[in-house]
């Protein structure tokens, strides 16, 4: 059974999935002649209540994902997380984990009072764009400067109605 857990993002299984990411990002970005600029992140931006990073487990107990939010600047709509560093290894890829984990990462934004989530990402990820798609996200105009992303997007998270993608 997968399983989903809060880990420091400088414990020894995060770090060696967010390196995995990261390596990932570089060599597919320089087969498009991009460079990708690798940025390990502040544990303390994943410190309740800044953020939380999850490590998904798969059914043998083996760190086999990760992802995490943090603490943006307010939003249109009040308190804003974003989602970062979501990743899955190769070999589980297809089987709805991104899902499990992108929901738990939701759930989480919810607990510390997130009314909007917000990610980046690049548009060669395409795999990526049908994720937030299939869990509610829209694109939005750019909101940082982040180097690697091409493409925004976002999601209300309302409270006491539905979810619904920004505008």
């Amino acid at each position: 059974m997968v399983t989903l857990r809060p880990s420091p993002v400088d414990a020894a299984d995060a770090h060696e999935l967010l390196a995995e990411y990261f390596r990932d990002r570089t060599e597919g970005f320089a087969e498009l002649d991009v460079s990708y600029r690798t940025t390990f992140p502040d544990p303390a931006a994943f410190e309740p209540p800044a953020g939380v990073f999850i490590v998904l487990d798969d059914d043998e107990g083996a760190p086999a994902g990760c992802g995490g939010i943090r603490l943006l600047s307010p939003g249109a709509h009040g308190t804003r997380y974003e989602v970062k560093h979501l990743y899955l290894r190769p070999r589980t890829r297809g089987r709805g984990w991104s899902r499990l984990l992108m929901r738990e990462l939701e759930s989480r934004a919810r607990g510390l009072g997130a009314r909007e989530l917000v990610l980046d990402t690049h548009h060669s990820l395409e795999a990526a764009a049908a994720l937030y798609a299939r869990t509610g996200f829209a694109a939005i105009p750019r909101y940082n400067d982040n180097p690697n992303a091409s493409r925004w997007y976002g999601k209300v998270l309302g409270e006491g109605r539905t979810d619904q993608a920004l505008p």
